[in-house]
């Protein structure tokens, strides 16, 4: 007797980010914003939730910079300058 066999599933297709294309935001830290101004920011312009901008000011205190954001130049272009334009240092790599 023959038994039926199911027929193969079709490949799943994965949509691979392209990381050649994936820039950092970098903040690095200053002698002249308070970690309120940073936190502040990092809210505002980066949609960080509080505890997320709070922990990034530290980092940037303690280590000199911090990745703040990832994306595309496109999209990590205005966020910058929008930082630059509140007096933070920051720069996309």
């Amino acid at each position: 007797m023959k038994t039926k066999q199911s027929p193969r599933p079709h490949p799943v297709e994965v949509e691979v980010a392209e990381t050649e294309n994936s820039r950092s935001l970098i903040l690095y830290n200053d002698d002249v914003n308070t970690f309120d101004n940073v936190i502040n920011a990092l809210i505002k312009y980066c949609n960080h939730e509080p505890e997320q901008a709070e922990q990034c000011a530290f980092i940037v205190h303690h280590n000199g910079k911090c990745a703040v954001k990832e994306g595309s130049y496109k999209d990590l272009k205005p966020i910058c300058e929008a930082l630059q334009g509140k007096g933070l240092s920051a720069v996309i790599e």
